[in-house]
């Protein structure tokens, strides 16, 4: 007895099953494992170029956190909290730009409705934050904190211009404590960054509320390289 063979596909029919699964395949990998975003800012120079320089595009590990939270250190994108200020623009609704967001919504695939920030984890739930001792630096839990990627930073000077001078050193943070589940992030930037502590860089900051966090549930990912543009392809840290 003689089996037949399948019917072949038509051309077309071929092509858009393959397309389909493709789309398929990307949108799961973006959706669950790795996902590209565009820098969107110049608060991460120079680890990461902002837009208006070109803008990094960039690769985010999201089962980075799978069982655990961010740590102090890492380069995360979070999902933008809504009292924070946006650093894209406003997505456009309606028309083609509409149905090419709602498809990124969908699959994760190019453009979509999110608004997400790129900044660098300096404290998570349970530790103290504060700026600065006398050498300038960043303490978490008292300890100065090494930090070799920042870039202008407010200007300090014991003594001269610092958390006790008047005019005080804008780098200043008072002590606070961070809530269990959220996170303070600041960006490499230092001078040019809306973080965790851009409430505190007045000349009179509350010294209770002038900290704001992240919950570690908004973070989308861990940043785990740049793939744009080829002279700047490589890992960050």
């Amino acid at each position: 007895m003689k089996i037949r063979a399948g019917k072949k596909l038509p051309l077309w029919a071929s092509v858009a099953l393959n397309m389909t699964i493709a789309l398929v395949a990307v949108a799961l990998v973006q959706g669950f494992l790795v996902k590209s975003y565009r820098v969107p800012s110049g608060s991460m120079e120079p680890t990461l170029q902002g837009s208006t320089g070109g803008g990094d595009r960039i690769l985010v590990n999201r089962l980075a956190y799978t069982g655990s939270t961010p740590g102090a250190g890492d380069i995360v994108v979070f999902t933008r909290p809504d009292s924070w200020q946006s650093e894209t623009a406003a997505p456009r609704s309606g028309g083609a730009a509409g149905l090419i967001r709602s498809f990124g919504d969908v699959t994760g695939i190019g453009p979509s409705n999110e608004q997400f920030l790129v900044k660098r984890v300096v404290a998570a739930g349970g530790q103290t934050i504060s700026c600065c001792g006398d050498d300038g630096k960043l303490r978490i839990d008292g300890q100065p904190v090494e930090e070799p990627y920042i870039f202008e930073d407010f200007p300090f000077e014991a003594g001269t211009l610092d958390c006790q001078s008047s005019p005080r050193s804008l780098r200043c943070i008072p002590p606070f404590t961070v809530p269990d589940g959220q996170l303070v992030v600041l960006g490499d930037h230092r001078a040019s960054s809306v973080d965790s502590a851009i409430a505190c860089r007045t000349p009179s900051p509350d010294p209770v509320d002038c900290v704001r966090t992240v919950p570690a549930s908004a973070v989308v990912g861990q940043v785990a390289g740049r793939f744009w543009p080829l002279d700047r392809i490589g890992g960050v840290g």
